[in-house]
């Protein structure tokens, strides 16, 4: 006999339940134990990378800071003409774009600004554009 602690039983109870995807970056942790840089979401078509010189990718620019496991650059993939990804990289002072144009969204002193960089191009951010030490939050191919 059921209690009045037991959950309501019904015919949909023997399903397995739905799959939701909440985007987050597959491995988000183990990159920011080794890497320094947390991922947090995105839409898959912009992707970490391991830096290539002869491959068309995105490049920030940070101060390295081997206690935080901070490189000096990361590379980015983007897969099509349109992507985005969340993150949280501090001390970013470059951003530079490779075969499509980017939008890249960083905070400082409590405000965000958003630097779009043409292809091919590369813009000064943060202390290397006479601002605050900066930090990217967000990534995106805008064509």
């Amino acid at each position: 006999m059921a209690s009045a602690d037991d959950p309501p039983q019904s015919q949909g109870d023997s399903n397995p339940p739905f799959a939701v995807e909440d985007y987050g970056y597959p491995g988000a942790d183990q990159i920011l134990a080794e890497k320094g840089i947390k991922l947090k979401k995105g839409d898959g078509r912009v992707l970490l990378a391991d830096c290539d010189a002869a491959a068309q990718q995105i490049r920030v620019l940070t101060r390295r800071d081997d206690s935080a496991n901070r490189a000096g650059t990361y590379c980015f993939t983007a897969l099509g003409k349109s992507g985005r990804l969340t993150l949280e990289l501090s001390q970013v002072f470059a951003v530079e774009a490779a075969d499509h144009p980017i939008s890249a969204d960083l905070t400082a002193a409590g405000k965000t600004t958003t630097v779009a960089v043409p292809q091919g191009g590369f813009e000064s951010v943060g202390e290397a554009a006479g601002g605050a030490p900066s930090v990217l939050v967000e990534l995106r191919v805008t064509g």
